[in-house]
């Protein structure tokens, strides 16, 4: 059995090299095409790596990546041998163009001289001593390319947060190195010389955690004037039913989890974000949603929680029934209104792209408006940038086509076609799914989703 499932992993090796070669053909493939097409030349490429993307079911991020690995791999002969052969695999050999994409062609051939001989080591190496390995040889290649490319890698310092399990999440930094140790040194040395000396019973890890965030925050506890929108239904809100909610940036999250956000933490205030959202009955003309202030005396008749006034600004977006679709909207408008850019960032989460989660930049008309698109739910999702610039590339069309929930069909030059479908919204009807709280008393009419917008109190 193991010697199988070491040939296996040979065969996903040998798999992936010929999908390098593919990629750099394909490639070359769609240029000529669209040279012959009149693309200007510095147009040719375009979406290249966004069709490779989605062939391989991946986002189009990483399918810019394994294109330029692709195109890499020819000029590092012994590396890409030693991917055929299995000795390295895809994750390896990207590690190893990455720390010597900075080099001239000639240097990282080079490189790839070097290590030949020590290839084999490599694939017994961990990914740290993988990258040591390869930066040591580019190092002395090319000291001062080097240094301009780490000099240039300080304008990409930024912050991201994903999901991780159990309603937690990471929130990263990629800082410079003098930065990050010098960060992560305070907090540690906070955790050790204060909370430790003053017989703090947290552990030295949830020590530092939560001085970053009360440091960030500015306020114990770590939340302070921010707006964190859930969307639940009311029955999740008020009724204890165990539908799951969503939290926009991250996911799904228990139903409980999202009562006790919500009920523990009321806002006192409330400020407006736009014209429409200045208070209950204000909506603005293009909006088919509703503010109203819920205050609920006793919501441990419905929760189960203990007695508090329940003080929180709800936006009641309401479905349609049987699909549990947002009802629509639309706008004469060229440019989405506020109204309708919210509605279709609630119904998409995140870019409708296939495989792409990245978060919502552009709110696209599906249809492009000079073609005769409207301004409307309908024909309107939410990308993010690079794959709205991707669309709007020669030979891509993509149409909204009927079905039980938002449904866009994207086809590619090659004619290829994709379905995006927006993400169920909570409350919509899964087959095999529990039904919690039959005894619960339903509400009357469409039952509404609730987006709560909670600016929690400081």
């Amino acid at each position: 059995m193991n010697e199988q499932i070491r040939g296996l992993e040979d065969l996903k090796c040998l798999a992936g090299a010929r999908q390098a070669d593919t990629a750099v053909a394909f490639d070359l493939q769609q240029r000529r095409e669209q040279a012959a097409a009149g693309v200007p030349a510095n147009e040719q490429g375009a979406g290249v790596a966004a069709q490779i993307a989605l062939a391989r079911r991946e986002s189009p991020a990483k399918g810019s990546r394994l294109l330029g690995l692709a195109k890499t791999l020819p000029g590092m002969p012994h590396t890409f041998a030693a991917f055929r052969s299995g000795l390295l695999n895809e994750w390896r050999v990207t590690l190893v163009v990455k720390e010597t994409i900075c080099l001239s062609p000639e240097d990282r051939a080079g490189v790839d001289e070097e290590l030949a001989a020590d290839t084999g080591a490599l694939d017994g190496m961990g990914d740290k001593a993988v990258i040591a390995a390869v930066r040591a040889a580019a190092y002395r290649r090319d000291p001062a390319s080097v240094a301009k490319r780490a000099a240039r890698a300080v304008g990409e310092r930024c912050v991201s947060l994903r999901p991780a399990p159990d309603t937690m999440a990471y929130l990263t930094a990629l800082l410079p190195v003098a930065q990050g140790v010098a960060a992560y040194a305070a907090l540690a040395k906070d955790a050790d010389d204060t909370a430790r000396l003053a017989g703090d019973d947290r552990s030295r890890g949830q020590v530092m955690a939560d001085t970053l965030v009360e440091r960030v925050t500015g306020t114990p506890g770590g939340i302070n004037g921010v707006e964190i929108q859930l969307v639940m239904t009311d029955r999740t809100l008020l009724q204890a039913d165990a539908e799951p909610a969503r939290l926009p940036g991250y996911g799904t999250i228990p139903a409980a989890w999202a009562r006790e956000l919500t009920l523990t933490n009321p806002p006192t205030t409330r400020t407006p974000a736009t014209a429409s959202d200045a208070g209950p009955g204000h909506a603005g003309p293009d909006e088919t949603v509703s503010d109203a202030r819920v205050s609920a005396a006793d919501p441990e008749e419905h929760t189960g929680l203990e007695t508090q006034e329940l003080n929180l600004w709800v936006r009641r977006l309401y479905t349609a029934p049987g699909t549990n679709e947002l009802v629509a909207m639309d706008s004469k408008a060229r440019i989405f209104p506020a109204g309708l850019k919210r509605f279709l960032q609630i119904r998409d989460d995140t870019c409708r792209t296939p495989y792409c989660d990245a978060p919502i930049r552009h709110h696209d008309h599906i249809t492009a408006w000079h073609n005769g698109g409207p301004t409307t739910a309908v024909n309107g999702q939410g990308l993010c940038e690079a794959c709205n610039h991707t669309k709007e590339t020669r030979g891509w069309t993509a149409k909204p086509v009927p079905g039980p929930r938002h449904t866009v069909t994207t086809t590619t030059p090659t004619g290829h076609t994709y379905h995006s479908t927006a993400p169920p919204l909570p409350g919509a009807p899964v087959r095999g799914a529990p039904v919690h709280n039959q005894a619960v008393r339903p509400f009357s009419g469409t039952p509404p989703i609730l987006g709560a917008c909670h600016p929690l109190r400081s």
